[in-house]
């Protein structure tokens, strides 16, 4: 399974035909390919991006094509494949249930994956089309909503689609990123790909946002990496989200326990600081899709579902528009306290309970619109990442100008326009022209020469993320029955008969 939110591959669980033959699975390897090819998958569910359910998003943020903030492919001149962080290896059409084959990669698919970036690499028959869409979708209202902030103040209809918005979209790829998130065990390979395609990026589009101030605002250039600018502070709380991964696995109630973290920090004066308000406060949603599985989320894959989830949304769109002038969008951006909102512990305990409920509600009812068919934007999912980074800069370049005032100035219809603008630029940003040119800073390789190379004990994973080869000893020779002999214990033979 993949493990990344925006760009990560995944495999689509195979499907059988009515009536047809259930496909005969092929045994599992024994001995050094049980160990090498075992499938990762923690035993926590699946719910968000392309490994469960296929196996990045969501924010943006990821799946059928290639591909928000990961990839789990390789770029020419790595040593190894990420076969673990998409949970298959290169040439397995069956994910971790079916047949292991050898990790042979085509020099002709190694240049399309430079031409277009890691993220366009991925398998177009092995990526769950569902999970991609979603991507797509969910990065969409983000660029919508960044689109309509400087605006939703001088209009109600906007007020009111912003705060519809923001009741569901950032839970939902926060509880998509946890569902590729699930596989995550901290091995050396999931710890590169966290560095450079979270991390990295991360901090390079902080000095670009910290370039347009000094171009705009004609302010001393500097980067201030511990106060995220714009949308950077989601690339953030996911690098610490998907760290402490592993950690839930050891508590008997985590999604309730997040909760409880969630509502403790309205209580206390985080500021501003690494965005922790908001990584606090949306952490549970992340949690939850831990915790989904893939087949929890095939009920809302259904007609029935789609047929409940339309009133609910246009239920809650009239809510919105009645909440417009009286409701605080504070509320939702998960930035102020208790304090800051001005109520009581107990009130404001209850209304965050409220929102956890509404939340999922509605994340369920976008879930079940998302076509689970191919699209023509469900390549786009895949490249997530990129519109969900760059789309910033376009916003504010367009704030700062005055562009914005002129949006007011011309109501409704120059708001239509913008945001129809807002999806061309949306499809544009996930484009191969532009990952050609950018996946250097959206998705950079590990540097070769950072590599670990301490040496593996027996059964531990090599620098590069695999099992090491060992060779089975033959009959009667006696090496690895005695340690001491100086016989590496062959994978996959424990005391406990693993």
């Amino acid at each position: 399974m993949a493990w990344d939110p925006f760009t990560d591959t995944f495999v689509t669980p195979s499907r059988t035909a009515p009536g047809a033959a259930e496909p005969q699975r092929t045994a599992p390897p024994d001995g050094e390919a049980a160990a090498r090819y075992a499938p990762t998958v923690s035993a926590l569910g699946s719910c968000a991006g392309p490994p469960g359910s296929g196996g990045g998003a969501l924010p943006g943020l990821p799946a059928p094509a290639s591909a928000p903030p990961s990839s789990g492919t390789r770029r020419p001149g790595e040593r190894g494949a990420a076969d673990e962080a998409r949970g298959v290896r290169e040439g397995d059409p069956g994910g971790p249930d079916g047949p292991a084959r050898g990790p042979h990669r085509s020099p002709a698919r190694g240049l399309h994956r430079r031409a277009l970036g890691a993220s366009a690499a991925g398998r177009q028959g092995g990526r769950d089309p569902f999970l991609d869409n979603a991507r797509f979708l969910l990065v969409l209202l983000v660029v919508l909503e960044h689109n309509w902030a400087p605006v939703a103040d001088a209009m109600r209809g906007v007020e009111a689609a912003s705060l519809l918005v923001y009741s569901f979209h950032l839970p939902a790829l926060a509880l998509l990123c946890g569902h590729l998130s699930r596989n995550f065990t901290g091995r050396p390979d999931q710890m590169r790909r966290l560095l450079t395609h979270l991390l990295v990026p991360y901090l390079v589009f902080e000095a670009a946002f910290a370039g347009m101030r000094t171009l705009f605002w004609e302010q001393p250039f500097a980067v201030t990496p511990t106060r995220p600018s714009f949308a950077c502070w989601f690339l953030l709380a996911l690098f610490v989200w998907r760290l402490t991964a592993p950690l839930w696995r050891a508590v008997r109630w985590p999604v309730a326990f997040a909760a409880l973290l969630s509502v403790a920090a309205g209580f206390t004066d985080l500021g501003d600081e690494l965005a922790l308000s908001q990584l606090l406060m949306y952490w549970p949603w992340f949690v939850l899709g831990l915790r989904l599985r893939a087949d929890r989320l095939r009920p809302l894959r259904n007609r029935a579902a789609r047929r409940w989830a339309l009133p609910v949304l246009a239920a809650a769109a009239a809510g919105a528009w009645w909440a417009a002038p009286r409701v605080s969008r504070g509320w939702l951006l998960m930035e102020a306290g208790a304090h800051e909102l001005g109520l009581r512990p107990l009130p404001y305990v209850g209304v965050r309970l409220a929102l956890f409920a509404l939340g999922g509600v509605l994340v369920a009812a976008f879930l079940a619109l998302v076509p689970a068919r191919r699209t023509g934007y469900t390549v786009l999912g895949a490249c997530a990442l990129y519109p969900f980074l760059l789309h910033g800069l376009v916003v504010e370049a367009v704030r700062q100008t005055g562009g914005y005032q002129v949006v007011v100035t011309g109501g409704l219809l120059a708001v239509v326009g913008t945001t129809v603008l807002a999806v061309g630029l949306t499809m544009l940003l996930g484009l191969p022209h532009v990952r050609q040119v950018l996946w250097p800073l959206v998705e950079p390789p590990f540097p070769g020469w950072l590599h670990g190379r301490a040496a593996a004990g027996p059964g531990d994973a090599a620098p590069d993320g695999r099992l090491p080869r060992v060779r089975a000893p033959q009959q009667g020779s006696g090496r690895g029955a005695d340690p001491s002999a100086g016989g590496a214990r062959v994978p996959g033979r424990s005391a406990n008969g693993g």
